[in-house]
């Protein structure tokens, strides 16, 4: 990363940091859109498993790695500000969290996972396919969440592309395991749905590997000594991290779970509308992978200028995150309205389950566009390290906005299913307004005063 004097220097920054994140979640999407898409092709019950067993991982992994996404912001500063040192601190210690979040997310799930299973009431085939997947997603739990502390190493010092590579060289290993574990090809055991939680484990492990050889023996990460003296432990570095952390990994848990409570709230419908709920939901979510890119790079951005005492120039990089958002979002989500059936037609066979996805992306463009908004402007609040805020504005948003809207149009009104979608756009829309006006508030209140004497 480097100063940039003028609005053209600054988009292409941004767009330099940008594309390797942007292919780098799509990457990592792609494997949850092969198990989506491999096991809707074995058989809607095998998807309706994956469908539950996602809901119930994502908003543990997505919160939690939320936690860890602190060193992302925490080390951007400290790098603007030229301390090194500070930074390999950040990230070890960063990596000792890892691995006790994992441990206690393991031993955890191997006592609620049969409760919470039980409770849903769902169909043999489904709760057996949603056990397997989850059970072989929590292999590759570990790798991942370090993955994830090393990967905000890796973007708080600008070199996005790096990741970009090593979740390219990992997708064919990714596919083939899909491939052979869900159809039971070539000796393989055959697993339905469930193969997909194994071959995505194997996968993080692989990613990890590379990722640490890079970081070992590769300028400017090795510069950095991060695998060296990791008995470096500090109390005072842990605590930095989760008072950023825990605020950014609760607002991100109660997003999730919020989207894991309607699949829950969905169940209860038939088995094409729990399918046609989820194979929507992969679509808008593949759509989301281009806001939350645009929103890592704004974070470590805005940490940076922010490290640097360059306030105008955050305050720049936080609003263009947002109007290049709120752009593409907009592009995206028509053209999924316009080409709606062919992009159902992707995720099953079924004629029933082909109209009912294409019925719910009729609501995808508002929805992507209200995403986009509050996915930014949280970000560049992150970039500020203003997160607390930001969290209780999730919180009432998603849940006593999202969620109560939603059940009210679904169970009271003749919408049914499509009464949820709705209901999720006006929350997320109110998040973004909300959020917005936060960053403001930030902007002018907290740090006009230090743009005042930027500027003389």
């Amino acid at each position: 990363m480097y100063q940039t004097f003028t609005l053209q220097e600054k988009v292409k920054q941004i767009s330099i940091m940008l594309i390797p994140i942007l292919i780098t979640q799509l990457g990592m999407f792609a494997m949850v859109f092969f198990n989506t898409i491999m096991s809707g092709r074995y058989n809607a019950s095998d998807l309706a498993g994956v469908a539950i067993g996602s809901s119930i991982w994502n908003p543990v992994f997505t919160g939690l790695s939320g936690i860890l996404m602190a060193v992302s912001p925490i080390a951007a500063q400290r790098f603007g500000e030229k301390k090194n040192k500070e930074v390999t601190s950040i990230v070890k210690n960063g990596m000792y969290l890892a691995f006790i979040i994992a441990f206690a997310v393991i031993a955890i799930g191997s006592v609620l996972l049969d409760p919470i299973l039980n409770s849903m009431n769902l169909p043999q085939a489904v709760e057996g396919t949603a056990r397997g997947y989850l059970i072989g997603l929590s292999f590759g739990i570990i790798p991942l969440f370090v993955f994830n502390v090393l990967r905000s190493f890796i973007y708080a010092l600008g070199k996005t592309r790096v990741v970009m590579v090593i979740l390219f060289c990992s997708l064919p290993i990714n596919f083939f395991l899909n491939y052979v574990l869900i159809f039971g090809h070539w000796g393989f055991p055959e697993l339905g749905g469930a193969g997909g939680g194994y071959a995505t484990s194997f996968t993080y492990w692989f990613i990890l590997a590379m990722t640490a050889f890079i970081i070992k023996t590769k300028e400017p990460f090795s510069g950095y000594h991060i695998f060296s003296n990791l008995q470096d432990f500090s109390w005072e570095r842990c605590k930095e991290i989760l008072k950023i952390g825990v605020p950014m990994g609760l607002s991100i848990f109660f997003e999730t779970s919020m989207f894991a409570v309607v699949t829950i709230l969905i169940s209860k419908f038939n088995v094409t509308t729990i399918a046609a709920y989820q194979s929507a939901l992969n679509i808008v979510s593949f759509l989301y992978m281009i806001p939350i890119s645009i929103s890592m790079a704004q974070t470590v951005l805005v940490g940076f200028e922010i490290g640097a005492g360059r306030y105008k120039d955050a305050k720049a990089y936080s609003w263009l995150g947002i109007y290049l958002s709120i752009l593409i979002a907009s592009l995206t989500g028509l053209l999924v309205v316009l080409f709606r059936y062919e992009v159902a037609g992707f995720y099953s066979n079924e004629s029933a389950v082909i109209a009912l996805t294409a019925h719910f992306l009729i609501y995808a463009l508002f929805f992507q566009i209200s995403d986009a908004i509050q996915a930014t402007a949280q970000a560049a609040l992150r970039g500020y390290k203003d997160v607390n805020i930001s969290f209780i504005i999730t919180l009432i948003a998603y849940w006593l906005v999202c969620l109560p809207v939603g059940f009210l149009l679904a169970n009271y009104t003749s919408m049914g299913a499509t009464g949820y979608w709705i209901g999720l756009t006006i929350g997320l829309l109110a998040a973004g307004i909300c959020l917005s006006m936060r960053l403001i508030y930030i902007q002018k209140r907290k740090f006009a005063r230090a743009e005042v004497r930027e500027a003389g």
